[in-house]
Parts: C-alpha cells; structure tokens; sequence
C-alpha cells in the first residue's frame, strides 16, 4: 500500500466516499506523495513522453507559431510567453531557440512556467539557463502579471481534475472513490445531483464527465481583456459526449487508476467543446479544433524534417522520420491529439488555423 492510499484510506474512513476530482487532486497534487511533487515523469525513465520529448520539431515550430501571433498582434513591446505544466522545459527551450529568428520578439518576451512541481521546476531552470530570456516561475496563472500575453498549455488540460456523473433510474449521481471488500472501488452517491427528466434518454450506466476549468477560464479572461493568443494541445474528443476516460499511465502502460495512488499519472480525455465554451464565456474567441497533424503541417514540420535531414547522418535522418511519423501519423499522436487556439476577438486567424 502506498503511503497516499493509506492517507485517502483514512480520509474515506472519517468522511465517507471522496468524489472523483478530487481524488485526482490527491493522486497529482499531494504535497508529500502526490505523483507530480515527487518525480520527474517523462521519458524513457518514467511513465510517458510528450510531442516536445519526441522532437525539437515540435517546440521549434511552436516558436514560429508564438512569434508570427505576436506579430498580429501588433508587436507590443513586452509581452509574457506563458507556458502551463511545461514538464522538462524542452519545449520552452526549443520554442525559444526558434524564436531568435526574430531578434524583435525575443527581445520583447518575458518567459513564464506555470508549474507546480517542486522536481520538474529545478529540471526546467537547468534546461532554460541559457537561453538569453528572463524566466520566472508561477504556481499559478492568477499570478503572472496581467498584460500581453501568449501562452502554450501542451497536456496540462488533461491532467485537470474531472468529476464523474453515472446515470441511474432516478437521474445523475456522483461518481466517487470508496472502499469495498477493503479495495477502493467506484461508488455512486445515494441522492443524484440531478434528478431524472422525462427528456433524458440517456442509458441507465451512462458516464458524464466535467473538468475543473479554472485555469483556462482565467487564461481566457487575460486574452479577452489584455490581448494575446493561446494554444491548447492535448488528446481528446471535439464533441462533448458520455464516457468514462479516466485512465492512469505507469511505465509507459496503462494501469487501474485506483491501484498505487500517486504511483501512476491520472487523466482524462479533453472535451474540446467544452474547453472552446470556457474561453467563449470569458469573452474570447476560438479557432479549431483540428488535429495535431493538421495543425503540424499547416505550420510546415514537413518542410522542417526536410531540412534537419540535409545534414543529417542516416540514422538521425531515421530518427528525424520516425519522430514525424509519432507526432502526425494517423494511429499515434496526429489524430489522437487535437489543436485549439483561444484569442483576443481583434486577432485574425493564427498560423495553423487559417485555411
């Protein structure tokens, strides 16, 4: 038993039943045993790997992306380049790199990481040393100083808590964390949350999920009032719709997520209606959603895959396709993953989501 399932063992013993979202706070977020405060989850090494891990290509074109929407943005002379959940700092490192192309923007952005992990902010300090951009860092997006703003979120919105809602013959009633046959266990509350309609078609069974959407609400706010862009890459659906997709990774496989809590990263798929409905309440607008692989080509990583391989030997000329192939193809991460972007209503398409 881990030290975490002891604590939400002895949590569910004084006050019953815990609901789903926050039982994926603790998992994630636990100041002591919680999974991203004690690890580094990333690479071979750990539990799963991100598009920036697989190629420089991606962070690179990414740069490219943040600087042309800085560009339509008027070229304001300072701006905050936000990064949420930015992992190793890997993309950040190679979006920045990209960005001295244009000596003007990367003058004019201050770098900001949004990270909560004690472990993973030394790794991305030690990975963004160099890079000639003033860094700093923020447990939250409600602290980076209010302004022009361009920011980047590339799995950070699956890893929001969600809560679970389980249909049954009297209406919705909340999923939640218990303890049966002394094993955690999926239970529903005894009273729904929201009683039956004689409308509601919706199978006895069914799943309804709901993320926490703070965060992007903010981020959508600070656009909609200071001016800017955002990019939202993360796996998921572009229609709202039932099902339960919480799932936990360890060692690069999926496992029970109420086995070893704080051992294995907990998500679930991104319900990009639902994401483009937060920003457009806040006032902002959206463009997309559209596949990873849509939006990487439209940006030219062809092209870019192109060029690395002109000086390549021929293994890293294999590496440089097999990367493409993880990051586009249509049954790895180019269909899986989707691109939304959430802008200031003033600013044109952005690079990518212009046809």
């Amino acid at each position: 038993m881990t030290p975490l399932e002891a604590e939400i063992r002895t949590i569910i013993a004084i006050d019953g039943p815990i609901p789903v979202d926050r039982y994926m706070q603790l998992c994630l977020g636990h100041p002591r045993h919680g999974y991203y405060v004690t690890r580094d989850p990333l690479g071979a090494a750990g539990d799963f790997v991100t598009a920036p891990e697989v190629s420089q290509m991606f962070g690179e074109l990414i740069g490219a992306w943040a600087a042309t929407a800085w560009q339509q943005m008027g070229s304001p002379p300072a701006v905050r380049l936000i990064e949420m959940g930015p992992g190793r700092g890997t993309l950040m490192a190679d979006a920045l790199r990209a960005a001295r192309a244009m000596p003007e923007f990367h003058a004019a952005l201050s770098a900001h990481m949004v990270e909560t992990s004690p472990v993973l902010c030394a790794l991305q300090e030690k990975t963004l040393a160099h890079t000639g951009a003033p860094i700093a860092w923020h447990h939250g997006i409600e602290e980076v100083r209010e302004g022009p703003t361009i920011a980047i979120a590339n799995e950070f919105v699956d890893a929001l808590p969600i809560n679970q809602f389980v249909k049954d013959h009297d209406g919705w009633h909340m999923r939640m964390v218990g303890i049966m046959d002394d094993e955690l266990a999926f239970v529903a509350a005894p009273d729904p949350m929201l009683k039956q309609s004689e409308t509601d078609a919706t199978p006895v069974g069914a799943i309804l999920e709901r993320r926490h959407d703070r965060p992007v609400s903010l981020l959508a706010r600070r656009l909609a009032q200071h001016g800017g862009a955002a990019l939202i890459i993360d796996y998921g659906h572009m229609e709202s719709g039932f099902g339960d997709t919480l799932q936990a990774v360890r060692g690069h496989k999926f496992t029970d997520p109420l086995v070893d809590p704080g051992e294995a990263d907990l998500t679930a798929q991104v319900d990009f209606a639902a994401v483009a409905g937060w920003a457009q309440r806040e006032g902002a607008v959206t463009q997309g959603p559209i596949t990873q692989s849509e939006f990487l080509r439209r940006l030219g990583i062809e092209q870019r895959a192109a060029r690395l391989k002109g000086s390549a030997t021929p293994q890293q000329a294999a590496d440089i396709d097999a990367a493409l192939t993880r990051l586009t193809a249509p049954g790895q991460m180019g269909e899986l993953f989707k691109a939304l972007a959430i802008a200031d209503p003033k600013l044109g398409p952005l690079p990518g989501f212009d046809t």
